[in-house]
């Protein structure tokens, strides 16, 4: 069957509804496109979805040239795609760019690194510095060298006026210290993929920062996970995908994609006792105030 026949589909094909927003748009904070097999695809099932803005992340130790080159050719065989399928009417999302090194690349960061970054973060669909933090449960990178990365990317957000997208991985008493001595950027930042105790995130709430969940705040044992996404003031909680990784219930298991972050939204809308429709319009909303520089 033709993926764009329908959009969802458990792991034995069965059709699942997508969840009613009333035609509200929905945005993912947080994807890696160019780790799917087939970027256009996605963003065309996207648009389906009613999934309006995306944000993608490059990392700079790697190929994140590729994002930036190659995103315009996506987006044109996602129109084609929808074209073709019938689909004129549907609106593609906006792509913006999260720009930085991951924490586990840490010890890759040296001067071409951050001369690849600036030339990268003039373009104007460079909307934020990631993603970027600490990650103690794989050390890929020496966790004093994951710091010292950390405190040059929260300078480097200072420096161009753009939010920071942190990732914290059995480390967030360090990332607190750290974001302490730096000083949070003005421009914002978001504790991304959020998955753990209220306890946790309320150090990082009182620095204001936004909170993105992810796949893990619908699983079925993942109730604190909600109990934390309830705290999060209201135009400050976020939806991402953080795809491939982390398919949401009931696709757990499965290759993540832009398309799925509809059903996070609806455990989220439902887990704070929100209509879905306003929980995507305020979610949104925030999205957009924090990552789309065409705005400011």
């Amino acid at each position: 069957m033709d993926a764009l026949s329908y959009l969802f589909a458990d792991s034995k094909g069965r059709e699942i509804a997508a969840p009613d927003f009333g035609g509200v748009a929905i945005a993912d904070t947080h994807a890696h496109l160019d780790m799917l097999d087939d970027p256009a695809l996605a963003l065309a099932r996207a648009a389906l979805a009613g999934v309006r803005f995306i944000a993608t992340v490059a990392d700079v130790t790697e190929d994140a040239w590729r994002t930036y080159d190659e995103l315009p050719s996506w987006l044109a065989n996602a129109r084609e795609l929808l074209s073709a399928g019938g689909h004129t009417g549907a609106e593609l999302p906006a792509v913006r760019v999260i720009l930085g090194a991951h924490p586990h690349n840490a010890k890759l960061w040296d001067a071409e690194c951050e001369a690849e970054f600036r030339r990268l973060a003039a373009d104007p669909i460079t909307c934020a510095v990631g993603e970027v933090g600490l990650d103690y449960h794989y050390d890929h990178s020496p966790r004093d060298v994951q710091r010292a990365r950390f405190a040059d990317h929260l300078a480097l957000a200072h420096e161009y006026g753009l939010p920071a997208v942190v990732h914290l991985r059995e480390a967030h008493d360090d990332g607190l210290a750290i974001l302490g001595e730096c000083g949070a950027p003005k421009a914002g930042f978001i504790l991304h993929c959020f998955n753990l105790a209220p306890e946790v995130m309320r150090p990082f709430l009182e620095l204001g920062c936004h909170v993105s969940f992810a796949g893990p705040a619908t699983f079925k044992k993942a109730e604190e996970v909600r109990d934390a996404a309830r705290e999060v003031p209201a135009g400050r909680i976020l939806t991402e995908t953080d795809c491939p990784f982390m398919a949401p219930e009931p696709f757990r298991g499965q290759t993540n994609e832009p398309a799925l972050v509809v059903f996070t939204a609806a455990r989220l809308a439902e887990a704070r006792t929100e209509v879905p429709a306003a929980f995507a319009e305020h979610a949104f909303a925030a999205a957009l105030d924090l990552l789309d520089r065409s705005r400011s």
